[in-house]
C-alpha cells in the first residue's frame, strides 16, 4: 500500500509534535507544512517538505491525501471549513471551534458534506484510557456511583510572561485544560448532564480563573468532583501521573482519577483496583481483593496519526468525531457558564 501523505498546518508547540510522530511513522509521510510565519521555514526547510503560506495554495499545488490542523484556536473553523470544501480529510486540534455556536455550525457543514474529520482529543489513544474503560465496560466496578478527578498543577510565571493573553478572558485552565478531562471522563464515566462550579483568581489575580472546583452529573446517575488548578504545587495531573509526555517529571505513585462503584473503585492511571469478591462481602469492615492491574504504554499522539491514517484510507470512522468535539466544548462551556453564574447549568446531547 502506498504511503499515506500528510501536511501540518501550524508550526507551532502541537504542529511540531504531529510533525514528529508523522515522520517517526511507517505508515505516512510529511508531504508539507502550511504556515505563513516568518519561523516556520527554517522548520520546513529541517523537515525536508515544502512550505506553503494558506492551504489554499497547499491545495492547489500540492494535494495531501489528509491535513493536521494545529492552527490557533480562532482559525480552526476557517481551516475546517477549507478542508471539507476541497474534500480533504483532516485531524482537527481540540476545541473543535472557539465557541459552541461555530462548533454547531462547523459540524453541520461536515455532516452535509460527508466529511472525514478526527477531533484532537489524544488522550482518546491512550492505551492506559484503553484499559480503564475496559475495566469500567466490563462491570469489574459495579454501578459507577462516584468519579473524583483533579488536574491540579503549578505553570510557571513564564507562562503567562510568554503569552499575556492566557492571563485575559480566553485563557485560564477552564479553556485551555479542562476540556482534555471532559473527554477523558466521558470516555470512562459516560455522558454529563448538568454542572456546578465555582472559580477563583485569588492566587494570581488575573482576569481570568486560576483554580476552579466542580461538580459533575452523570447520565447514568453517578455524581462526580473535579480540583482544576494551574497555581497548585501538586503532581495530581495527567502528564504527571500517565508517563506519556516525556516533557514532563511523572509521579508514578499518584492518581489523578479514582472511579468508585458499587462493587470496587479503580485509580488511574496507577490501576490500582480494589474489587469484593463476593456481593455478600461488600462492607467496610471487609478487606478488598487489590491488584494493580498490568498496562502498556505508548505515544498516544503516535496511535492518533496511525488511527488518522486508517480514517483516510477509509479504513475505520474517527475515534473522536466532531460531534465527540462539539460536546466536550458544550460541557466545558457549561462549567465557564456555572462559575460565573452560580447556577447549575444542564447540558444536552450533541
Amino acid at each position: 500500500m502506498e504511503t499515506t501523505r500528510i501536511a501540518v498546518a501550524g508550526a507551532g508547540y502541537i504542529g511540531l509534535a504531529h510533525i514528529g510522530v508523522i515522520q517517526a511513522s511507517p505508515a505516512c509521510t510529511l508531504s508539507a507544512i502550511v504556515d505563513p510565519s516568518p519561523g516556520a521555514a527554517s522548520v520546513a526547510q529541517k523537515a525536508g517538505v515544502p512550505l506553503y503560506r494558506s492551504l489554499d495554495e497547499l491545495f492547489e499545488r500540492d494535494r495531501p491525501d489528509g491535513v493536521v490542523l494545529a492552527t490557533p484556536n480562532p482559525l480552526h473553523v476557517e481551516h475546517a471549513l477549507t478542508c471539507i470544501a476541497a474534500g480533504v480529510p483532516m485531524l482537527l486540534e481540540k476545541p473543535v471551534a472557539p465557541s459552541v455556536a461555530e462548533a454547531e455550525t462547523l459540524v453541520a457543514e461536515a455532516e452535509r458534506a460527508g466529511a472525514k474529520i478526527l477531533i484532537g482529543h489524544h488522550r482518546a489513544h491512550s492505551p492506559i484510557m484503553a484499559r480503564a474503560k475496559q475495566l469500567i465496560d466490563e462491570g469489574r466496578l459495579g454501578r459507577l456511583v462516584a468519579v473524583m478527578g483533579s488536574a491540579v498543577f503549578f505553570k510557571p510565571d513564564s507562562y503567562f510572561a510568554d503569552a499575556p493573553w492566557r492571563s485575559q478572558p480566553g485563557g485560564g485552565p477552564i479553556l485551555l485544560n479542562l476540556i482534555h478531562e471532559v473527554h477523558n471522563l466521558r470516555m470512562l464515566c459516560g455522558d454529563i448532564v448538568a454542572v456546578q462550579a465555582f472559580a477563583s483568581n485569588a492566587t494570581r489575580g488575573f482576569a481570568v480563573e486560576d483554580t476552579v472546583a466542580i461538580n459533575l452529573r452523570f447520565a447514568n446517575g453517578a455524581l462526580g468532583t473535579f480540583m482544576l488548578s494551574d497555581t497548585a504545587a501538586s503532581a495530581r495531573s495527567w502528564e504527571q501521573t500517565s508517563q506519556e509526555n516525556k516533557a514532563y517529571t511523572t509521579y508514578p505513585d499518584e492518581d489523578c482519577y479514582v472511579i468508585a462503584g458499587t462493587s470496587g473503585s479503580l485509580s488511574v492511571p496507577t490501576m490500582r483496583l480494589k474489587t469484593y469478591g463476593r456481593a455478600e462481602d461488600r462492607s467496610w469492615w471487609k478487606p478488598f481483593d487489590e491488584r494493580v492491574v498490568a498496562i502498556t504504554r505508548d505515544d498516544p499522539l503516535a496511535n492518533q496519526i496511525a488511527h488518522f491514517v486508517r480514517v483516510v484510507r477509509g479504513e475505520a470512522e474517527p475515534v473522536v468525531s466532531a460531534r465527540d468535539g462539539l460536546q466536550n466544548l458544550r460541557i466545558t462551556e457549561a462549567i465557564a457558564k456555572a462559575a460565573q453564574t452560580g447556577a447549575i447549568v444542564h447540558t444536552t446531547p450533541a
